[in-house]
């Protein structure tokens, strides 16, 4: 009888998980808002949270009734962030120092976001040791987060059953996307309230979380 087993694979989301980009996006969008003489709130940010770039883009396009292309919302926002990280990255609480943990322990990684493939070798360029063996970017998949899709390509491509898997999220549509896919999926909010529910995992920080207290999500 398997007890306290560790994980097979443990999966990241980037943007609010991994690093605190939350806030670059916010400000781009507010920004092509403006260029377009157009308002775009803190609230209708938040909105966005978790969302594929192809469904945000075209929230963002239609609710400000913007004459530009999807892919040029996408783009436009993809720059202005890629820019402010190469300014500086915000680590989250905890998560690097786990996830240097993991992999001293030989546990497979993968990093699952929504951000464009670009944008997420970025920062996976970033850190300072080999932290990923997989990355599934929003431009790999046909449907995005809350879809299962993003999940379910990360452990295929790790060679793992999604249900031997840790998947980490900041949103809503992140946590629905690794439910789905069958994870032991974990919210850690962040600028949004993820709503609790008997059956779903909550931690306030990944500060201080060790391999062992993955392993006890599998008692």
């Amino acid at each position: 009888m398997l007890f306290n087993r560790r994980p097979k694979a443990v999966l990241w989301d980037m943007d609010g998980t991994l690093i605190d980009s939350e806030p670059h996006w916010m400000r781009s969008e507010r920004e092509l808002a403006a260029k377009h003489d157009a308002e775009w709130t803190e609230e209708d940010g938040k909105s966005l949270v978790g969302l594929s770039l192809d469904a945000s883009s075209k929230i963002f396009k239609d609710k400000l009734g913007l004459k530009i292309s999807s892919d040029e919302v996408i783009q436009a926002l993809t720059n202005s962030v890629s820019e402010g990280l190469r300014q500086e990255i915000i680590w989250r609480p905890g998560a690097k120092e786990l996830l240097k943990q993991l992999k001293r322990n030989g546990v497979k990684t993968a990093l699952v976001t929504m951000s464009l493939r670009s944008m997420a070798l970025q920062v996976v360029e970033a850190i300072d040791f080999k932290a990923f063996d997989v990355v599934v970017a929003g431009d790999d998949v046909v449907h995005g987060k809350p879809h299962a899709e993003p999940y379910l390509k990360a452990a295929t491509l790790l060679g793992v059953d999604p249900k031997d898997c840790v998947a980490f999220e900041d949103s809503i549509s992140g946590i629905l996307s690794a439910e789905a896919a069958g994870t032991k999926a974990v919210g850690i909010p962040n600028v949004m309230m993820i709503p609790a529910r008997e059956d779903r995992i909550l931690w306030e920080t990944l500060e201080g979380k060790t391999l062992k207290d993955l392993r006890n999500l599998f008692k």
